[in-house]
């Protein structure tokens, strides 16, 4: 499955954050922090925890990118 997380990165922005003030402020590893720069997967958790921190759903900081659209 390919994800885009610009939504996210655009709030961030927004807020005045850079990726790695708000990875320190919620808990996120490294890791999972590469993951979201590469627009892969992350546990529903993290998900869970960013969508908590930002008063958010889902749906304002991920996109699902459709099969047909990643040429698969």
């Amino acid at each position: 499955m390919k994800v885009n997380y610009n939504n996210l990165f655009k709030i961030l922005i927004d807020m005045n954050l850079t990726k790695t003030e708000f990875a320190d402020k919620i808990g996120l590893s490294s890791g999972t922090l590469a993951k979201l720069s590469k627009g892969q997967t992350i546990s529903m958790d993290k998900l869970i925890d960013i969508c908590d921190y930002l008063h958010c759903t889902f749906d304002d900081v991920i996109e699902i990118i459709p099969k047909e659209e990643r040429g698969e």
